[in-house]
């Protein structure tokens, strides 16, 4: 069996998981998702823990028993908690600016960039160089920061754009000069 196919999703108080023919709908304290899945995996939930088990031992259908595990476990997991990414802006002049449900971008354009929230994406700038993402699907907070970082990907000779805040950017050496 799948190692991780195979392990229970705990749920915690306040979360509920109904299950229908092909989707199955996860519903906590920061909103509801649904999932549509194959029905060669069965989800049984037992009290407060659920689990994935599978018809037969296809290729296919070994690969995703622990896709829908995972996918159950990161629902469960955003309706409790929630998702967050956090993006950092360095460069000299670069700037970022909450203003009502748009954030603007100073990122060494002619122009300023902006960019809006989107249903269930949530953004704020704790500070002038950064950007919190944050909502309860991981797959959209996750394609969303990488969105925001593709306005101005980081360079590796000074560090310029938007990263991740735990990525390290691999510096070069710049050009050196004649002998």
């Amino acid at each position: 069996m799948s190692r991780i196919g195979r392990m229970p999703v705990a749920l915690p108080a306040g979360v509920s998981i109904d299950v229908k023919e092909k989707e199955f709908t996860v519903k906590g304290p920061k909103g509801t998702l649904t999932q549509e899945y194959d029905p060669k995996i069965k989800i049984t939930v037992d009290g407060a823990v659920a689990r994935l088990t599978r018809a037969d031992d296809e290729n296919e259908t070994r690969a995703k028993h622990g896709l829908y595990r995972a996918l159950l476990h990161n629902m469960v997991v955003g309706v409790t908690e929630g998702f967050k990414k956090t993006l950092v802006i360095n460069g000299v002049g670069y700037k970022v600016a909450k203003q009502g449900n748009k954030v603007v971008l100073s990122v060494g354009y002619s122009h300023p960039v902006e960019i809006f929230e989107e249903e269930g994406i949530h953004l704020e700038c704790p500070s002038a160089t950064e950007i919190t993402v944050s909502g309860i699907d991981k797959n959209k907070v996750g394609q969303y920061a990488a969105n925001v970082r593709s306005i101005r990907k980081p360079e590796p000779y000074h560090g310029y754009g938007i990263r991740y805040s735990d990525e390290v950017i691999e510096r070069k050496e710049g050009k050196t000069a004649g002998k």
